[in-house]
């Protein structure tokens, strides 16, 4: 946060473990960060009191996915995988393989591979 400076932002969408938000309320009434941009929060559903009530400060709830464009592109990725599978065709993606590629835990793999083989 210091990096940034007085005139930096931070936007948070991903996970709000990422920001500690006690820094962030610090550096943000203390005046050396600009402002922020949140729709996850490191407690969630608790938002610190002070980001509400700052000018700086963007806050929005968690649902970017909620749309229903979002919703049809699933269920048709989910057809097709499906689809795939049953037909012992590789799958439209494989989220076991794609979770390597970005470095997911082993545990959270082996929580979404279990769920994979039951089905």
């Amino acid at each position: 946060m210091s990096a940034l400076g007085k005139r930096g932002v931070i936007v948070n969408v991903g996970r709000g473990a990422l920001v500690d938000e006690k820094e962030l309320v610090k550096f943000l009434v203390e005046g050396e960060l600009g402002g922020v941009g949140l729709d996850v929060f490191e407690n969630e559903p608790e938002v610190p009191k002070e980001l509400i009530k700052m000018e700086n400060v963007v806050l929005s709830p968690h649902k970017a996915i909620l749309t229903p464009e979002s919703f049809e592109a699933l269920r048709e990725l989910i057809r097709g995988n499906l689809e795939a599978f049953f037909s012992n065709k590789p799958l439209l993606i494989d989220p076991i393989n794609q979770m390597d590629a970005i470095g997911v835990s082993m545990q959270s793999k082996i929580f979404i591979g279990v769920e994979r083989t039951f089905c």
